[in-house]
């Protein structure tokens, strides 16, 4: 029973898992809306707002923590386009908009995750 267990596997090994993750989010910050699964989405979700909620403190210190989580480009962009437009808001920084089809081959479900 997974009862209390967080997180959703998605039948991948750890490292594979995070690289995953790591690519979304990134794919996400880069280009702000991206289409994937319900699940995917649902996942990134948190960690992504955590992110902002770490680079609006705008001091040297988030920075590099942001450098050290994903990759510079995207921590960059995170850190200096995209926080300063939260700063005087609490959170709710994503939205999902799930999808009215299932993808063709497996049927799962589709959504669009972008900022509000």
């Amino acid at each position: 029973m997974r009862h209390l267990k967080r997180g959703r596997k998605f039948h991948r090994k750890k490292g594979q898992r995070k690289a995953l993750l790591r690519g979304l989010i990134s794919n996400l910050i880069l280009k702000e809306k991206i289409e994937t699964t319900e699940a995917k989405a649902k996942e990134i979700k948190p960690f992504v707002e955590k992110l902002i909620t770490i680079a609006k403190k705008q001091n040297l210190a988030a920075l590099r923590s942001l450098f050290s989580l994903i990759s510079k480009k995207s921590a960059e962009k995170l850190y200096y386009l995209i926080a300063p437009r939260y700063k005087e808001r609490r959170g709710g920084y994503l939205r999902i908009i799930k999808g009215t089809v299932r993808r063709k081959n497996d049927g799962s479900r589709m959504a669009m995750i972008e900022f509000v």
